[in-house]
């Protein structure tokens, strides 16, 4: 059985992190870095330690790198995001560490603010130009908004909604697995569809992915996932009917499992790894 004893909540929100939007110029003094280089986080390393990069506003001035968004304050201190030129050499101590990775290495809310930053850093790369008539966009004020210089388009970072959801019978709960994920099982998962809520997304993913009908629908809570722009939000739900297997090529397997006897486990940085906790303290005579 996998180790759920100390999953911790990372969903909520952190008191200490306040969302600063342009055009504030970025104060003066030390602050916190959030760059970037090829979608990967940099980060100062000691050994196996790695710490936030901190500086003043001229820490990157010998480094190639594009425009500085100050985004925010986190315990007082301003946190400053860039994109690093993907051809630039690290100064040495510095270290890049794909978002994946990171999760294990840096503390919740740390982790939180470097997604945030590396989803704001894309949109600014996404959106360099009008997706209607090609002409250069800026920026709105007040806000990460962005419209075009000939009106014709005005846009926003994407949030893209999915869901997941645990399905249990009050005894076991059901796992899908994909190919390629080896030995680990997960929960049944989707995007969301236009004209579709979330309610509906679940019964028809469900529906889709292992063919049968749940009831009880329970909403648990929801988690931003930057891969690239997603918000997870997750769900409970009691089986109803229907015998369960897969529907499609996307799943190789869909499986019963009690909490005596579960698969290798999701990440602790995932929604699903919560959901299942969740789920084995309620009904699993977790302690």
């Amino acid at each position: 059985m996998a180790n759920t004893e100390n999953i911790a909540d990372n969903t909520h929100i952190n008191n200490d992190f306040e969302r600063v939007y342009p055009p504030q110029p970025i104060p003066p003094g030390p602050a916190l870095w959030f760059p970037f280089q090829k979608q990967r986080f940099l980060v100062k390393a000691q050994g196996q330690n790695i710490t936030l990069l901190q500086g003043e506003k001229n820490l990157l001035a010998n480094i190639k790198h594009e425009e500085l968004l100050y985004f925010g304050r986190f315990k007082g201190q301003p946190c400053i995001a860039c994109a690093i030129d993907p051809d630039e050499t690290l100064p040495a101590g510095w270290k890049a560490i794909g978002l994946r990775e990171l999760y294990s290495q840096l503390s919740g809310i740390e982790y939180n603010i470097a997604t945030y930053a590396s989803q704001l850093i894309n949109w600014h790369q996404t959106s360099r130009y009008c997706p209607v008539c090609g002409s250069p966009m800026v920026s709105v004020e007040g806000g990460w908004g962005r419209t075009c210089t000939r009106g014709d388009y005005t846009g926003y970072p994407p949030v893209i909604p999915a869901i997941i959801v645990l399905i249990h019978d009050g005894k076991r709960m059901l796992m899908a697995h994909k190919p390629g994920w080896g030995k680990r099982y997960g929960l049944i998962a989707g995007f969301v569809e236009p004209g579709e809520t979330l309610e509906e997304c679940v019964h028809r993913e469900v529906k889709e992915e292992a063919g049968i009908e749940i009831e009880e629908l329970q909403y648990m809570n929801s988690q931003p996932w930057p891969f690239p722009s997603q918000l997870m939000v997750g769900f409970m739900a009691r089986y109803k009917s229907g015998a369960v297997e897969p529907q499609d090529n996307e799943l190789d397997d869909v499986h019963w499992f009690s909490p005596d006897a579960l698969p290798e486990l999701p990440p602790p940085s995932s929604l699903a790894y919560i959901l299942i906790s969740s789920w084995l303290k309620q009904y699993g005579n977790h302690k």
